[in-house]
Parts: structure tokens; C-alpha cells; sequence
């Protein structure tokens, strides 16, 4: 399984031209038209807070796409039991604490990837590994893991 993290909605939605952007939208797109990727609700709070706080999305724009987001990808809520290995990986693995949040539930509902700028690439922790999507170095196994992912532009991988 492949989840998504906050950033990668937020770039996907983005009204700036960039790399990232159009990069966003692609992996989303593919994750759309494929039977292994999920989301999670930590991300959809934290996508639903940085549109309205730091993008200035209103609040039924915002209420729309994570309304669709919910109808075309299964989505899965953090339980209890996530908390202690969360907190375990905040003195383990030195996370911030909603970030093992995130990576317990990850775990526990079998994400092997999970698609994130913001933690270490290339790192796996129980199972689930780290990949930066807008590293041109993790295209291969994007075009792998998201059947349909193109590759950077000025990527020479295969």
C-alpha cells in the first residue's frame, strides 16, 4: 500500500506553476487510477488546516476535495493502539510526535511507502519506507510502486 502525506495533497492542489505542483497532480492521479494507495485521516486534517490557514482556501473548497478525495480513496483513521508505537518511535527513531503518529498508522494498516518531503528519504521503519516524490533519485521506484508516474524532466533514470 502507498499513502500519501500533507504535502503532496497541498502541492497537488496548489494554484502556483511549479515542478512540485505538476509533479503532485501526476502521483495523485496515478494514485486515483490505482488499487494500493490509500490516505490517511492525520493527512487529510493536516491538508484541510494548511489550506485554510496558510493557502486560504475556503472552507467549502477545502470541504470538496477532502469530500472527493474520501469517495476515491479508501481512507483510515488513527486508533488507540497507535499511540504507544508512536511514542515509541518519538524515543526510538527521534519523530516529532505527529509525524510517528502518522508512520503507527501507516504501519499498522500495511503502507509500505509512504510519499513525504518532509521525513528522512530512503529511511524504512518496520516496513514502511520514506520516499520523497519530488526527488528525481526515487523516480524508478515511483514508476513502479504508481504504475503511470512520469519521470522529472531532467531526471536520466529509467
Amino acid at each position: 500500500m502507498i499513502a500519501f502525506d500533507t504535502n503532496v495533497l497541498v502541492y497537488a492542489t496548489s494554484q502556483a506553476p511549479s515542478e512540485k505542483t505538476r509533479r503532485a497532480r501526476e502521483l495523485v492521479a496515478n494514485g486515483l487510477r490505482s488499487s494500493n494507495t490509500l490516505l490517511l485521516m492525520q493527512t487529510l486534517g493536516e491538508f484541510s488546516s494548511v489550506a485554510l490557514r496558510k493557502e486560504g482556501m475556503p472552507v467549502g473548497a477545502v470541504s470538496d476535495l477532502v469530500d472527493a478525495w474520501q469517495r476515491l480513496l479508501p481512507c483510515r483513521a488513527a486508533e488507540p493502539a497507535d499511540l504507544l508505537p508512536a511514542l515509541n518511535a518519538v524515543r526510538d527513531h527521534r519523530l516529532s510526535f505527529w509525524d510517528a503518529l502518522l508512520w503507527a498508522t501507516a504501519w499498522r494498516v500495511g503502507v509500505r511507502y509512504l510519499l513525504t518531503e518532509d521525513l528522512q528519504d530512503g529511511r524504512i521503519l518496520e516496513g514502511v519506507r520514506f520516499v520523497n516524490p519530488f526527488e528525481p533519485a526515487n523516480d524508478t521506484l515511483l514508476s513502479r510502486i504508481l504504475p503511470n508516474a512520469q519521470s522529472h524532466p531532467s531526471s536520466t533514470s529509467t
